[in-house]
């Protein structure tokens, strides 16, 4: 059914003109600082992440074109499962150039509130590009690195703990992109993400408020009076053990006889449904295989004494400081490749004081009101950028 291999579009005018994002905001340095001081603690101790699958990585069908990796999202969480799994690989692959870069929901940008303990420009920073149409169509021809995507969405984070593991409708212009430059979509699974803040739910209504403010969505359930209590916890995440399990190279370029131009939207339709059942079925099999005791209990308490010389910074309520003082060293002192102290006493109480703002993060309910001012700063509330 595959079309005979035709010569690869060239950017149009207005692609050549945005070609601008690949480097606006991306620091290798920032990443690379960032995961040797926190995220490389983090995985090792409370997710303590494992690829499954990705031995032989996946090279280019195309070489002209980045690879698609598409991963389901954990619902009703921070999007630690997409930190921890781009931290791992950035560990583990010998080419940086096979690393993706991720598309992300503008939401996670627009202010400082939804970037972790409001590091300044966390995401961007760490190579995220605003997933637009247009921001999508300019990263198919970048070739530094490969692409990754959550292809469900926003509503694909807000889907709530009773549709878990179940991959709500997927964007069509992640095939319309793959038959257009010939170029393969790379599902991979994260298992056990649903558990890190399991048993919320979700209600459209509260999220359509949400969005006016900035949030994708609000967690409805316990956890939702620890977030007034202590604003930490909009952040923190449970320790769930993720897995990440890579499935079967999908070419959407041979499951039709159309080009892109003439395929209609109805049939799109279809083609994505295709691709979502395909992954639908792997996402389930992983899922039997290593998603039936998500946090491992004895696993993590051997982790905590094997690492208890970095205690608390492996816990979730140490982690504003953590993040703070980070920004501290790398944004306002303009420092670069440090390794910051983590295991002398008095460590966590020196943090505290070197950036007080992070003690707003355990006033209840009326530390949300500086926390919300920093957050919004500059925002328009209720209009996207």
């Amino acid at each position: 059914m595959a079309h005979p291999p035709a010569a690869l579009p060239q950017p149009p005018p207005a692609i050549l003109a945005n070609q601008h994002i690949y480097s606006d905001h991306f620091d290798e340095q920032f990443v690379e600082t960032l995961d040797r001081n926190i995220l490389q603690l983090l995985d090792r101790v409370w997710f303590r992440s494992k690829l499954v699958g990705f031995e032989e990585y996946p090279q280019r069908n195309n070489p002209e074109r980045p690879l698609i990796f598409a991963s389901n999202h954990s619902g009703m969480a921070f999007p630690w499962d997409a930190m921890v799994a781009l931290s791992h690989l950035w560990r583990v692959l010998p080419d940086l150039r096979d690393l993706p870069r991720p598309l992300s929901a503008p939401m996670l940008s627009q202010s400082a509130l939804m970037n972790p303990f409001q590091v300044q420009d966390f995401w961007k920073r760490c190579g995220c590009v605003d997933a637009t149409t247009l921001n999508f169509e300019t990263m198919m021809y970048y070739n530094d690195h490969n692409l990754m995507l959550y292809p469900e969405g926003v509503p694909g984070i807000g889907k709530g703990f009773n549709n878990k593991y179940r991959l709500q409708r997927l964007a069509t212009s992640t095939v319309r992109m793959g038959i257009l430059h010939r170029t393969d979509i790379i599902p991979f699974y994260t298992i056990n993400g649903e558990y890190l803040n399991p048993y919320t739910y979700s209600w459209e209504w509260v999220n359509r408020l949400s969005k006016k403010v900035g949030i994708p969505f609000i967690p409805m359930g316990p956890v939702i009076l620890l977030v007034l209590l202590q604003p930490w916890f909009f952040y923190m995440a449970f320790p769930a053990k993720l897995t990440f399990v890579l499935g079967s190279r999908i070419k959407p370029y041979e499951l039709t006889s159309k080009t892109t131009d003439e395929l209609t939207r109805p049939e799109y339709e279809d083609l994505s449904n295709q691709v979502r059942a395909r992954m639908q079925t792997e996402m389930d099999a992983a899922v039997r295989q290593y998603g039936q005791h998500p946090y491992q209990w004895k696993e993590l308490w051997q982790r905590i004494k094997e690492n208890w010389r970095y205690f608390p910074f492996f816990l979730p309520w140490a982690w504003p400081a953590l993040f703070r003082e980070f920004e501290r060293q790398y944004m306002r002192n303009g420092r670069r490749d440090f390794d910051l102290d983590l295991r002398s006493p008095g460590t966590y109480w020196r943090m505290l004081w070197r950036n007080p703002f992070t003690l707003t993060f355990f006033i209840p309910v009326l530390g949300w009101i500086p926390i919300a001012i920093r957050g919004y700063k500059g925002h328009r509330l209720g209009q996207n950028k």
